[in-house]
Parts: C-alpha cells; structure tokens; sequence
C-alpha cells in the first residue's frame, strides 16, 4: 500500500511540474496584440484600393514590433512591392510613408517561405513607443506603376510587445 501512495504522490506532483510549465511558457509567448490579414480580391490589387487595418493600444509604456505581413503567388510580376502607408492616430493625426519591400532576390527566388503561396514578414517599426492610448489605423495602397497589381493575394498586420 505504501508503494501505491508513493507512486500517486509522485504523479501528482509531475503533474503539478507540467502544468506550471506550461503555464510559464504560455504566458511568455502571447505576446501579440493585433494579428489580421486581408485577402486582396482575385489577387489583384488596384491601385485605388486601400487596406485598412484598426486596432487599440491600451500601454505606451512599453515598446511594440510592427510588421506587414505580405502573401503573394508566383503570378507577381516584380521583385520589389511599393507601398504607401497612412497612419491615424487617436488624436487624429496623419502620418503618410512610402515604403519598399523586395520579395524577391536579384535572380527571381522569392524571399519569403512557402512553394506556390510565399509568406514575406517586413519590419515597418522595432521597439516604436505608441504616444497615445487609443485606436490606431494603417491603411495600404499599393504604389506600383500598374493600375491592376497581380499576384498579391493577402496583407497583414502583426503587433506584439517588444521582447517577445
């Protein structure tokens, strides 16, 4: 009987281990705030389409990794993306960017990862300290020479916590 009691108390406490692990490891890795994609319809974006992406800061007081999250198929016609980038502030504030990205390499290999579908994430801004509280807006359009941009099927924004 000793034997049994001793085994039970010995799974009890593995399993206090293994939930406490895993507790510990779920609490350091969610650290995203805001994860959203949109399909571009038909994969073709018009140059007059924009992309808006709304989300709420509660902390400024700690910094946040901003990053475009780009789908696109082998149909792209370039190795470079062009983009321009409004940013609304909850003071209503605008801020304009023009931004370019390359997904592909000089001899056509794409950047990001996958086979038919690529996936490139790029950097818009690392440890950025939001001013205010509030809801946030990015908005896309793409700044191609072409008024029909085929080969891009999805965009996205990703924000998480600095340190993560």
């Amino acid at each position: 009987m000793g034997n049994l009691s001793q085994r039970l108390i010995c799974k009890a406490k593995g399993s206090v281990v293994f939930f406490m692990c895993l507790f510990l490891f779920s609490c350091g890795k969610n650290q995203t705030v805001y994860n959203q994609y949109q399909t571009i319809e038909h994969s073709t974006w018009e140059k007059n389409k924009e992309y808006y992406f709304t989300f709420q800061i509660d902390d400024t007081t700690i910094p946040y990794h901003i990053t475009l999250e780009i789908r696109n198929n082998n149909l792209y016609p370039y190795q470079n993306l062009w983009l321009f980038l409004d940013e609304e502030s909850p003071a209503g504030l605008m801020v304009r960017d023009t931004m370019e990205y390359m997904l592909a390499d000089d001899f056509g290999k794409w950047l990001g990862s996958g086979i038919s579908l690529f996936q490139t994430s790029f950097p818009i801004k690392t440890n950025y300290l939001f001013s205010k509280t509030g809801r946030y807006t990015f908005g896309f359009r793409q700044g191609m020479r072409s008024d029909t941009l085929r080969g891009i099927q999805e965009i996205g924004l990703r924000i998480e916590k600095a340190g993560s």
